[in-house]
Protein backbone atom coordinates (compact mmCIF):
# COMPACT_ATOMS: atom_id res chain seq x y z
CA UNK A 1 0.00 0.00 0.00
CA UNK A 2 0.95 3.46 -1.00
CA UNK A 3 0.48 6.40 1.70
CA UNK A 4 1.19 10.25 0.48
CA UNK A 5 2.77 12.29 2.77
CA UNK A 6 2.63 16.77 3.05
CA UNK A 7 5.01 17.94 5.55
CA UNK A 8 4.30 21.05 7.99
CA UNK A 9 5.79 24.74 8.73
CA UNK A 10 9.54 24.20 8.96
CA UNK A 11 10.15 22.57 6.27
CA UNK A 12 11.15 25.27 3.66
CA UNK A 13 14.53 26.06 2.67
CA UNK A 14 15.29 28.88 0.24
CA UNK A 15 15.03 28.32 -3.21
CA UNK A 16 13.37 24.24 -2.52
CA UNK A 17 11.00 25.83 -6.18
CA UNK A 18 13.31 26.81 -8.20
CA UNK A 19 14.40 23.57 -10.37
CA UNK A 20 10.47 23.13 -10.19
CA UNK A 21 9.81 26.33 -11.61
CA UNK A 22 11.76 25.72 -14.94
CA UNK A 23 8.78 23.51 -16.42
CA UNK A 24 6.10 26.02 -17.65
CA UNK A 25 3.11 23.95 -16.69
CA UNK A 26 3.86 23.44 -12.80
CA UNK A 27 5.09 27.31 -13.31
CA UNK A 28 1.52 28.44 -14.56
CA UNK A 29 -0.44 26.43 -11.85
CA UNK A 30 1.81 27.62 -8.93
CA UNK A 31 1.36 31.28 -10.73
CA UNK A 32 -2.66 30.16 -10.43
CA UNK A 33 -2.62 29.55 -6.73
CA UNK A 34 -0.54 32.15 -6.05
CA UNK A 35 -3.28 34.21 -7.20
CA UNK A 36 -5.20 32.66 -5.31
CA UNK A 37 -3.69 33.26 -1.59
CA UNK A 38 -2.80 36.75 -2.94
CA UNK A 39 0.94 35.96 -2.58
CA UNK A 40 3.94 36.40 -4.81
CA UNK A 41 4.78 32.62 -3.84
CA UNK A 42 7.25 32.52 -7.04
CA UNK A 43 8.89 34.63 -5.54
CA UNK A 44 9.15 33.17 -1.99
CA UNK A 45 9.94 29.69 -3.65
CA UNK A 46 13.55 30.80 -5.11
CA UNK A 47 14.39 34.37 -3.89
CA UNK A 48 12.75 34.91 -0.74
CA UNK A 49 15.73 34.64 2.05
CA UNK A 50 15.53 31.56 5.19
CA UNK A 51 14.06 34.86 7.53
CA UNK A 52 11.49 35.47 4.90
CA UNK A 53 10.00 32.53 4.33
CA UNK A 54 10.01 31.29 8.23
CA UNK A 55 7.23 34.26 8.12
CA UNK A 56 4.15 31.78 8.96
CA UNK A 57 2.13 34.04 6.16
CA UNK A 58 4.00 32.94 3.80
CA UNK A 59 5.43 29.52 4.84
CA UNK A 60 2.04 28.16 4.86
CA UNK A 61 0.85 28.87 1.59
CA UNK A 62 3.86 28.50 -0.06
CA UNK A 63 4.00 24.93 1.47
CA UNK A 64 0.33 23.86 0.14
CA UNK A 65 0.66 25.31 -2.72
CA UNK A 66 4.17 23.54 -3.56
CA UNK A 67 2.51 19.97 -2.48
CA UNK A 68 -0.55 20.46 -4.78
CA UNK A 69 1.12 21.39 -7.85
CA UNK A 70 3.68 18.82 -7.05
CA UNK A 71 1.32 16.27 -6.79
CA UNK A 72 -0.09 17.10 -10.64
CA UNK A 73 3.29 16.60 -11.65
CA UNK A 74 3.51 13.34 -10.59
CA UNK A 75 0.01 12.42 -11.53
CA UNK A 76 -0.47 14.09 -14.52
CA UNK A 77 -4.00 12.31 -14.81
CA UNK A 78 -5.78 12.89 -11.42
CA UNK A 79 -7.67 10.15 -11.38
CA UNK A 80 -5.40 8.22 -11.87
CA UNK A 81 -3.62 8.39 -8.64
CA UNK A 82 -6.62 7.37 -6.91
CA UNK A 83 -6.45 3.68 -8.47
CA UNK A 84 -2.90 4.14 -6.64
CA UNK A 85 -2.77 6.12 -3.56
CA UNK A 86 -4.42 3.79 -0.46
CA UNK A 87 -4.02 6.49 1.76
CA UNK A 88 -2.85 10.14 2.99
CA UNK A 89 -1.81 12.00 5.59
CA UNK A 90 -0.10 15.63 6.50
CA UNK A 91 1.68 16.98 9.01
CA UNK A 92 0.20 20.26 10.54
CA UNK A 93 -0.68 22.34 7.49
CA UNK A 94 0.01 19.66 5.71
CA UNK A 95 -3.53 18.02 6.34
CA UNK A 96 -5.24 20.67 4.14
CA UNK A 97 -2.77 19.57 1.40
CA UNK A 98 -3.95 15.87 2.02
CA UNK A 99 -7.42 16.97 2.22
CA UNK A 100 -7.48 19.00 -1.41
CA UNK A 101 -5.40 15.80 -2.58
CA UNK A 102 -8.28 13.30 -1.41
CA UNK A 103 -10.52 15.68 -3.00
CA UNK A 104 -12.54 16.55 0.27
CA UNK A 105 -11.73 20.63 -0.62
CA UNK A 106 -10.77 22.10 -3.49
CA UNK A 107 -6.92 23.41 -4.62
CA UNK A 108 -8.40 26.70 -4.08
CA UNK A 109 -10.15 26.26 -1.36
CA UNK A 110 -7.22 25.38 0.41
CA UNK A 111 -5.02 28.07 -0.76
CA UNK A 112 -8.04 30.57 0.59
CA UNK A 113 -7.90 28.68 3.92
CA UNK A 114 -4.29 28.24 4.23
CA UNK A 115 -3.99 31.93 3.52
CA UNK A 116 -6.25 32.75 6.52
CA UNK A 117 -4.57 30.23 8.78
CA UNK A 118 -1.43 31.63 8.33
CA UNK A 119 -2.48 35.52 8.94
CA UNK A 120 -5.01 33.77 12.18
CA UNK A 121 -1.79 32.62 13.43
CA UNK A 122 0.75 35.33 13.04
CA UNK A 123 -1.66 37.34 14.57
CA UNK A 124 -1.85 34.79 17.27
CA UNK A 125 1.60 34.24 17.21
CA UNK A 126 2.44 38.20 17.52
CA UNK A 127 0.47 38.58 21.66
CA UNK A 128 3.16 36.75 23.53
CA UNK A 129 6.80 35.86 21.63
CA UNK A 130 6.61 32.46 21.30
CA UNK A 131 8.31 29.48 19.40
CA UNK A 132 9.21 25.81 19.28
CA UNK A 133 12.04 22.92 20.12
CA UNK A 134 12.65 19.60 19.36
CA UNK A 135 13.53 17.45 21.78
CA UNK A 136 15.17 14.65 20.22
CA UNK A 137 16.35 11.43 22.40
CA UNK A 138 16.19 11.06 25.91
CA UNK A 139 12.99 8.77 28.34
CA UNK A 140 9.48 9.73 26.88
CA UNK A 141 8.25 9.95 30.65
CA UNK A 142 11.61 12.10 31.35
CA UNK A 143 11.08 14.02 28.25
CA UNK A 144 7.12 15.02 29.13
CA UNK A 145 7.90 15.22 32.81
CA UNK A 146 10.44 18.33 31.60
CA UNK A 147 7.91 19.99 29.57
CA UNK A 148 5.09 20.16 32.24
CA UNK A 149 7.56 21.01 34.93
CA UNK A 150 8.61 24.43 32.33
CA UNK A 151 4.84 24.71 31.14
CA UNK A 152 5.26 24.06 27.89
CA UNK A 153 2.90 21.72 25.88
CA UNK A 154 4.34 18.46 23.58
CA UNK A 155 3.18 20.42 20.42
CA UNK A 156 4.25 17.68 17.84
CA UNK A 157 4.73 13.85 19.10
CA UNK A 158 6.41 12.49 16.43
CA UNK A 159 6.96 9.23 17.87
CA UNK A 160 9.37 7.72 19.99
CA UNK A 161 13.17 10.23 20.26
CA UNK A 162 11.09 13.27 18.92
CA UNK A 163 9.04 15.13 20.82
CA UNK A 164 8.59 19.38 19.91
CA UNK A 165 7.72 21.52 22.94
CA UNK A 166 5.69 25.05 22.34
CA UNK A 167 5.33 27.87 24.75
CA UNK A 168 6.97 30.99 25.57
CA UNK A 169 10.14 32.11 24.68
CA UNK A 170 11.41 31.65 28.68
CA UNK A 171 9.98 28.37 28.89
CA UNK A 172 11.59 27.63 26.14
CA UNK A 173 14.92 29.11 27.29
CA UNK A 174 14.30 27.32 31.19
CA UNK A 175 13.99 24.67 29.41
CA UNK A 176 17.35 24.86 27.02
CA UNK A 177 19.04 25.53 30.50
CA UNK A 178 17.52 22.34 31.89
CA UNK A 179 16.96 19.84 29.41
CA UNK A 180 15.86 16.11 29.75
CA UNK A 181 18.91 14.27 30.23
CA UNK A 182 20.26 12.33 27.34
CA UNK A 183 17.69 14.54 25.10
CA UNK A 184 19.11 16.65 22.32
CA UNK A 185 17.31 20.20 21.72
CA UNK A 186 17.06 21.65 18.27
CA UNK A 187 15.24 25.03 18.03
CA UNK A 188 12.76 25.21 14.94
CA UNK A 189 12.20 27.81 12.22
CA UNK A 190 9.08 28.76 12.97
CA UNK A 191 7.46 31.98 14.48
CA UNK A 192 4.84 31.11 17.15
CA UNK A 193 3.53 27.88 19.50
CA UNK A 194 2.03 26.65 17.38
CA UNK A 195 -0.78 23.47 18.49
CA UNK A 196 -0.97 25.37 21.71
CA UNK A 197 -3.44 26.91 23.72
CA UNK A 198 -1.89 30.13 22.32
CA UNK A 199 -3.58 29.71 18.96
CA UNK A 200 -7.16 29.51 20.37
CA UNK A 201 -8.12 33.21 18.50
CA UNK A 202 -6.64 31.68 15.39
CA UNK A 203 -9.22 28.56 16.09
CA UNK A 204 -12.12 30.73 16.09
CA UNK A 205 -11.40 32.75 12.91
CA UNK A 206 -11.24 29.81 10.99
CA UNK A 207 -13.87 27.71 12.88
CA UNK A 208 -16.20 31.01 11.09
CA UNK A 209 -14.12 30.90 7.82
CA UNK A 210 -14.72 26.89 7.52
CA UNK A 211 -18.60 27.29 8.21
CA UNK A 212 -18.73 28.10 4.60
CA UNK A 213 -16.88 26.04 2.97
CA UNK A 214 -18.61 23.24 1.07
CA UNK A 215 -16.62 19.50 1.45
CA UNK A 216 -17.17 16.41 0.13
CA UNK A 217 -16.57 12.96 1.87
CA UNK A 218 -12.73 12.29 0.58
CA UNK A 219 -11.40 9.80 -2.58
CA UNK A 220 -9.49 8.12 -0.80
CA UNK A 221 -8.04 7.40 3.19
CA UNK A 222 -7.60 10.24 5.01
CA UNK A 223 -5.67 9.89 8.25
CA UNK A 224 -6.26 12.56 10.86
CA UNK A 225 -3.69 14.18 12.88
CA UNK A 226 -5.57 14.48 16.19
CA UNK A 227 -5.58 10.65 16.89
CA UNK A 228 -4.12 8.86 14.05
CA UNK A 229 -7.95 8.00 13.02
CA UNK A 230 -9.08 6.96 9.47
CA UNK A 231 -11.62 10.22 8.56
CA UNK A 232 -14.61 9.85 5.64
CA UNK A 233 -16.89 12.64 6.15
CA UNK A 234 -15.58 15.54 4.28
CA UNK A 235 -17.11 18.03 6.84
CA UNK A 236 -15.08 16.64 9.96
CA UNK A 237 -11.84 15.97 7.67
CA UNK A 238 -12.43 20.04 7.80
CA UNK A 239 -13.36 20.72 11.72
CA UNK A 240 -10.37 18.24 12.34
CA UNK A 241 -8.52 20.91 10.66
CA UNK A 242 -9.41 23.73 12.15
CA UNK A 243 -9.27 22.63 15.94
CA UNK A 244 -5.97 20.91 14.97
CA UNK A 245 -4.20 24.51 14.98
CA UNK A 246 -4.64 24.84 19.10
CA UNK A 247 -4.02 20.56 19.48
CA UNK A 248 -1.10 18.88 19.76
CA UNK A 249 -0.05 17.27 16.12
CA UNK A 250 -0.26 13.04 17.50
CA UNK A 251 1.98 11.79 14.02
CA UNK A 252 2.89 9.34 16.14
CA UNK A 253 -0.64 7.92 16.12
CA UNK A 254 -0.75 8.57 12.35
CA UNK A 255 2.31 6.01 11.91
CA UNK A 256 0.66 3.71 13.76
CA UNK A 257 -2.80 3.49 11.69
CA UNK A 258 -0.24 3.43 8.68
CA UNK A 259 0.97 -0.03 9.97
CA UNK A 260 -1.96 -0.91 10.50
CA UNK A 261 -3.00 -0.56 7.14
CA UNK A 262 -0.33 -2.63 6.53
CA UNK A 263 1.72 0.42 4.15
CA UNK A 264 4.86 -0.45 2.14
CA UNK A 265 5.87 2.98 0.37
CA UNK A 266 5.82 6.53 1.90
CA UNK A 267 5.54 9.05 -0.82
CA UNK A 268 6.60 12.67 0.68
CA UNK A 269 5.80 15.52 -1.49
CA UNK A 270 7.99 18.42 -1.78
CA UNK A 271 9.64 20.04 0.27
CA UNK A 272 10.66 16.40 1.59
CA UNK A 273 12.84 14.73 4.25
CA UNK A 274 11.14 15.66 7.04
CA UNK A 275 8.41 13.11 7.06
CA UNK A 276 10.08 10.79 5.06
CA UNK A 277 13.36 10.64 8.02
CA UNK A 278 10.76 10.04 10.57
CA UNK A 279 9.02 7.21 8.90
CA UNK A 280 12.26 5.46 8.37
CA UNK A 281 12.90 5.62 12.43
CA UNK A 282 9.36 4.54 13.42
CA UNK A 283 8.67 1.76 10.21
CA UNK A 284 11.08 -0.54 10.23
CA UNK A 285 11.03 -2.51 6.46
CA UNK A 286 8.75 0.18 4.96
CA UNK A 287 10.06 2.12 1.39
CA UNK A 288 10.53 5.43 1.73
CA UNK A 289 10.60 8.39 -1.21
CA UNK A 290 11.34 11.77 -0.62
CA UNK A 291 10.12 13.67 -3.48
CA UNK A 292 12.72 16.95 -4.10
CA UNK A 293 13.04 18.02 -7.12
CA UNK A 294 11.32 17.46 -10.58
CA UNK A 295 14.33 15.11 -12.20
CA UNK A 296 13.10 12.63 -9.77
CA UNK A 297 9.43 12.22 -10.86
CA UNK A 298 10.20 9.54 -12.97
CA UNK A 299 11.48 7.55 -10.19
CA UNK A 300 8.57 8.59 -7.57
CA UNK A 301 6.16 7.39 -10.28
CA UNK A 302 7.95 3.83 -10.27
CA UNK A 303 7.78 3.87 -6.76
CA UNK A 304 4.17 4.49 -6.72
CA UNK A 305 3.70 1.72 -9.25
CA UNK A 306 5.24 -0.51 -7.34
CA UNK A 307 3.30 0.46 -4.04
CA UNK A 308 -0.12 1.40 -5.49
CA UNK A 309 -2.95 -0.12 -4.05
CA UNK A 310 -6.56 2.02 -4.07
CA UNK A 311 -7.94 2.50 -1.14
CA UNK A 312 -10.80 0.13 0.08
CA UNK A 313 -13.17 3.53 -0.07
CA UNK A 314 -12.96 3.71 -3.53
CA UNK A 315 -14.80 1.06 -5.04
CA UNK A 316 -18.03 2.38 -4.55
CA UNK A 317 -19.68 5.85 -3.97
CA UNK A 318 -17.81 7.52 -1.01
CA UNK A 319 -20.86 9.56 0.07
CA UNK A 320 -22.78 5.99 0.29
CA UNK A 321 -19.80 4.13 2.62
CA UNK A 322 -19.20 4.12 6.08
CA UNK A 323 -15.62 3.19 7.10
CA UNK A 324 -14.11 2.18 10.29
CA UNK A 325 -11.98 5.46 11.96
CA UNK A 326 -9.69 2.74 13.88
CA UNK A 327 -8.19 -1.00 13.95
CA UNK A 328 -9.95 -2.70 16.38
CA UNK A 329 -13.31 -4.78 16.79
CA UNK A 330 -16.54 -3.25 15.74
CA UNK A 331 -19.27 -3.55 18.15
CA UNK A 332 -22.90 -3.23 16.47
CA UNK A 333 -25.15 -0.73 18.07
CA UNK A 334 -28.71 -2.32 18.65
CA UNK A 335 -30.81 0.19 17.42
CA UNK A 336 -28.95 0.37 14.12
CA UNK A 337 -28.52 -3.25 13.72
CA UNK A 338 -32.84 -3.21 13.80
CA UNK A 339 -32.85 -0.16 11.74
CA UNK A 340 -34.26 0.17 7.79
CA UNK A 341 -32.99 3.96 7.78
CA UNK A 342 -30.53 5.48 9.66
CA UNK A 343 -30.57 9.44 10.79
CA UNK A 344 -27.93 11.50 9.92
CA UNK A 345 -25.58 11.46 12.60
CA UNK A 346 -26.99 8.33 13.76
CA UNK A 347 -24.43 5.84 16.00
CA UNK A 348 -23.67 2.66 14.35
CA UNK A 349 -21.29 1.30 16.38
CA UNK A 350 -17.92 1.64 18.10
CA UNK A 351 -14.56 0.57 17.25
CA UNK A 352 -12.70 -0.86 20.89
CA UNK A 353 -9.01 -1.16 20.69
CA UNK A 354 -6.49 -1.42 23.49
CA UNK A 355 -6.18 2.14 23.26
CA UNK A 356 -9.21 3.69 23.49
CA UNK A 357 -13.16 3.20 22.32
CA UNK A 358 -14.39 5.24 19.03
CA UNK A 359 -17.77 5.83 18.10
CA UNK A 360 -18.67 5.11 14.50
CA UNK A 361 -21.63 7.54 12.82
CA UNK A 362 -23.67 7.54 9.79
CA UNK A 363 -22.67 11.12 8.51
CA UNK A 364 -25.08 11.72 5.78
CA UNK A 365 -27.57 9.10 7.04
CA UNK A 366 -29.82 7.16 4.62
CA UNK A 367 -31.80 3.38 3.73
CA UNK A 368 -29.73 0.77 4.94
CA UNK A 369 -28.73 -1.47 1.88
CA UNK A 370 -26.17 -4.08 3.58
CA UNK A 371 -24.18 -4.77 6.31
CA UNK A 372 -20.75 -5.31 5.67
CA UNK A 373 -19.64 -6.51 9.38
CA UNK A 374 -20.87 -8.15 12.03
CA UNK A 375 -20.59 -7.48 15.50
CA UNK A 376 -17.63 -8.66 17.15
CA UNK A 377 -15.53 -8.76 13.74
CA UNK A 378 -12.29 -7.44 13.96
CA UNK A 379 -12.10 -4.40 11.67
CA UNK A 380 -8.94 -2.34 9.94
CA UNK A 381 -9.14 1.61 9.76
CA UNK A 382 -10.67 2.52 6.21
CA UNK A 383 -12.49 -0.87 5.90
CA UNK A 384 -16.12 -0.75 4.94
CA UNK A 385 -18.78 -1.05 7.73
CA UNK A 386 -21.71 -0.26 5.80
CA UNK A 387 -23.78 1.06 2.69
CA UNK A 388 -26.20 2.75 2.72
CA UNK A 389 -28.68 4.80 0.04
CA UNK A 390 -28.83 8.44 0.29
CA UNK A 391 -32.16 9.37 2.01
CA UNK A 392 -34.48 11.04 -1.31
CA UNK A 393 -32.14 9.71 -3.68
CA UNK A 394 -34.15 7.89 -6.53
Amino acid sequence: MLVLVAPGQGAQSPGFLTPWLEDPVFRSRFEWLSAVAGLDLVHYGTEADAETIRDTRIAQPLLVASGLVAALELFPHPADAFGMIGAVAGHSVGELTAAAGARAITAEQAMVLVRERGNAMAEAAAVTPTSMTAVLGGDRDEVLAALARHGLTPANDNGPGQIVAAGTVEQLAALAADPPAKARLMPLSVAGAFHTDHMTPAVDRMASLARAVSTHDPRTVVISNADGNVVHDGRDVLTRIVGQIARPVRWDLCLETMRDLGVTGILEMPPAGTLTGIAKRQLKGVETFALKTPDQLDDARAFCQRHGESSQINTTPTWRMIVSPAKGTFHLDDAASAAAELAARATIGTVSSLRDHTAVTAPHGGTVVEWLVEDGDLVSPGQPLLRLHPMGAA
